[in-house]
Parts: C-alpha cells; sequence; structure tokens
C-alpha cells in the first residue's frame, strides 16, 4: 500500500488579492479567528508563513518542542528569520533560567510578599477616591513590584524604562503590518531610542553590583544570579533580567485589569474575598496564596478566561509536522490560548466565570489551561506572578470598594497582553 503523504500546509481563508486576510483579521482579531476556526478547523493558515493554532494537544507539542523543532517569537524587525542565531539565544536561555531559578521558585518568591504588599499599598494610596484608568495604575504596580524583585534598592530607574519600552512597543502590537527596519519612521526610532536607554540602564546596574558584589552582596534577584554562575557574562544577566522584566511587568498588570473589571461588576464576590482576608487566614501579615484559596481560585479563572498571553508565538525551525500538517523554516505558528480556554470540548460552562471549578485542590482539564504557556520555555516567574496577582486580589477586595463607571461596557482589547480596554474605576477605601 502506497504511503500517505502528509499535506504541506493546513487550509485556511485566501483573503484579498494584495493584503490578504490582515484587513479582515485587524478589523475583529478575535471573530475573525473563531470564524476560521469554525470552517477550517484546529489548524488553519492565516498566510504563506503564518499557522494558528487552536487545539491544546498540537500547542503543547509545539512548546515542548521550542528549542529544538521551534524556537521563541523573533525579535522585532528580524526581517532575514536567522533561525540559527535565535536558536543559539534560545541555548543560551536555556543556561540563563537554570541559574535564575533558584531565585524565582516558590520559597523565593514567598521571601517577597512584604514588599508586594507594601508596593502596592503605596500604589493604590496614590490612587485612592479618585477615578483612574486601571491599568496604568496596574502597570505602576507591576513595574515598581517586579524592578523591586529583581534590583531590590537599584532599581529607582527601572520602573521609568519599562513604562517607555511599553509605550514604545504599543505601535507594533496594534498592526499587523510590518517594516523594514531601516525604514526611518517615528515609531521604529522611538522603539531602538528606548530599546537602547532600557539595555543601557539594566548594564550599568549588572556592571555596578557586580563591581561591588563582594563587599555588599543583596538578596534580589540579580544578587543571586551572580552568585549562582559568577562567570555570566554581562549581556546575558542584562537579556536574562531583561526578559523576566518584559513578563512581569505586562502580564501581571493586564491580569490585574481584567480581576478588577471582575470584581466591579461582582460586588458580593468581592465580600467574599474581603471576609476571606479578614478571616482566621488573614491574621497577621503577609498573606501566603496558599491560605487564600478564594483569591487564588478568581485568579486561575480570571487567567482562564482573559489570558494576558492569548497568543503565543513559536517560529518553525526545521521542517516539522504540526499535528496532521506540516511547516516551514520560518513559518510562524500562532498558538491561541484565548479559544483554547474558552472550548466547550475542554470545558463545561467555557464562557461562564466560575471560581469554584478551582476551589478544593481541582485542576483544569490536561493540557487545555495555559496561562503561563508549557514545556521547556514556560512563563519562568509564573510561580512568581501568582503569588503578586492573589496577594493582589485579596488586598485590593479587603481594604477597597471598586466602583466602576464603564465597567459594563468596556470590552477585552485583543492586542499585545489581553486586558478590558480603557477601564476605568474608583477605588474608595474600607474603614475597618
Amino acid at each position: 500500500m502506497a504511503r500517505r503523504e502528509r499535506p504541506s500546509r493546513p487550509p485556511g481563508p485566501r483573503g484579498r488579492l494584495l493584503t490578504g486576510n490582515t484587513h479582515a483579521y485587524e478589523a475583529d482579531r478575535i471573530g475573525f479567528l473563531r470564524r476560521c476556526h469554525a470552517e477550517y478547523g484546529d489548524v488553519f493558515s492565516f498566510d504563506e508563513q503564518t499557522v494558528f493554532v487552536i487545539d491544546p494537544e498540537v500547542t503543547h507539542q509545539v512548546l515542548a518542542r521550542t528549542g529544538e523543532s521551534f524556537v521563541t517569537e523573533l525579535a522585532p524587525f528580524d526581517m532575514r528569520r536567522d533561525l540559527d542565531q535565535a536558536t543559539a539565544q534560545a541555548t543560551e536561555w536555556m543556561s540563563a533560567r537554570r541559574a535564575a531559578w533558584p531565585g524565582l521558585n516558590r520559597s523565593a518568591a514567598a521571601a517577597s510578599d512584604h514588599r508586594t504588599v507594601e508596593i502596592l499599598d503605596a500604589v493604590m494610596a496614590d490612587s485612592a477616591a479618585r477615578e483612574v484608568d486601571v491599568l496604568t495604575t496596574m502597570r505602576a504596580f507591576s513595574a515598581r513590584a517586579i524592578a523591586d524583585y529583581c534590583f531590590g534598592t537599584d532599581a529607582a530607574d527601572v520602573p521609568g524604562l519599562l513604562h517607555e519600552i511599553i509605550r514604545a512597543t504599543q505601535p507594533f502590537t496594534d498592526s499587523s503590518y510590518e517594516f523594514p527596519a531601516w525604514l526611518p519612521i517615528p515609531r521604529h526610532r522611538q522603539f531602538f531610542r528606548s530599546y537602547r536607554r532600557l539595555s543601557g540602564g539594566l548594564t550599568g546596574v549588572v556592571r555596578q553590583r557586580r563591581a561591588a558584589n563582594a563587599a555588599d552582596p543583596r538578596n534580589d534577584l540579580l544578587g543571586l544570579l551572580l552568585d549562582a554562575d559568577p562567570d555570566l557574562p554581562d549581556d546575558t544577566v542584562t537579556s536574562t533580567l531583561h526578559s523576566i522584566l518584559m513578563g512581569g511587568h505586562g502580564v501581571p498588570a493586564a491580569a490585574l485589569t481584567s480581576l478588577v473589571w471582575e470584581l466591579a461588576r461582582r460586588p458580593l464576590l468581592a465580600g467574599d474575598l474581603r471576609d476571606e482576608a479578614n478571616g482566621p487566614a488573614g491574621a497577621g501579615a503577609p498573606l501566603s496564596a496558599a491560605r487564600l484559596p478564594l483569591a487564588e481560585a478568581v485568579v486561575r479563572e480570571t487567567l482562564r478566561l482573559y489570558p494576558p498571553a492569548w497568543l503565543m508565538t513559536r517560529t518553525a525551525r526545521t521542517t516539522t509536522a504540526l499535528g496532521d500538517w506540516s511547516v516551514s523554516p520560518g513559518d510562524d505558528v500562532l498558538l491561541n490560548a484565548y479559544l483554547i480556554h474558552r472550548d466547550p470540548r475542554w470545558w463545561q460552562r467555557p464562557d461562564e466565570f466560575d471560581p469554584t471549578r478551582w476551589l478544593n485542590g481541582r485542576s483544569g482539564p490536561g493540557p487545555s489551561y495555559l496561562p503561563f504557556g508549557a514545556g521547556p520555555r514556560v512563563c519562568l516567574g509564573s510561580t512568581l506572578a501568582m503569588r503578586q496577582l492573589t496577594l493582589a486580589t485579596s488586598r485590593i477586595a479587603q481594604h477597597f470598594t471598586i466602583e466602576s463607571s464603564n465597567a459594563s461596557s468596556v470590552v477585552p482589547r485583543f492586542v499585545g497582553r489581553l486586558a478590558p480596554a480603557g477601564l476605568r474605576a474608583r477605588f474608595a477605601p474600607i474603614r475597618h
């Protein structure tokens, strides 16, 4: 019997003559993906170099093969798609991950609880009793929290540099259109300028700390990195911290914005969280996620419905299998956690907000829960992020009543990190 050949590419919409599917996608990103999913199945082509995946098993296969058959998303403006260089960088990053892990595991994250609460209290004090843009407020908290975790008392300038790079990358996440790096348009100049400022600032802190480390050891992530592997080059330390800072800033900020959105619409749930924080588990500080099961369940359910990393990109390094299909070197594979998290094949009542599905030690169905990715490149800071989100959710519910003028009308924005667009709220202090 003749062996059946694997089809070279999955099917997909043809799109317009010159612009392909970009116009339809930009007009309604998640609506476009839902329609394609219904028509073409769990794996479909967007264009000749881009494939979407909405299958948890295939998604896990791609994530597990990152570093071998796939590499993580290539850097902005990498028009040459240098896969060998990307693979070498991935190998270097995995070595740095191993050095950084002791500074991000459960016990290390728990040691930062007190500072997390202190920073949150300071940010909320600045926002209390006036209406604010929630995402801006949560970015202020997450930037300060992750900068403090990484650099301790040397973190003063880092939050401002993070805000600057977020603003500089916004035009690229807002649009699917790419332009060559050499094109001297304002958004390119701003991005390169902000990137150089951030990299230079981080490198300066690393070099100063390395010079003074023997005489002045620090119990922050940078200090742990330098102690774990003193031979790590400065640029490797800097790039590792850069990755952790970007993830530790954008993902928690977006998630907290979605959490505030849910609590603004669910005052009874906010009351239950307040009771949990004020109950026996709330005696003394700081609280731990293990002693706040409802707060943790609310966080997990919010991450299911609104995963900040709603799309994860991997680039094929070689011609390789993708479920029943195959992709070629340089093809981008976009893994859609948002639609996997809302698929009725894997979840009961998938569009319903139900934190109880996570209580009493219950977990998600198999590989269908991916808020932090999976495989060898699973988010290095996921333990820290869950701890910060759980503490922040409990603390906000304990000390504030959330009043929002537009919670009933805002919708999630499917660009960059997923969060409700333009959510505004007033955090009214509760007198205890």
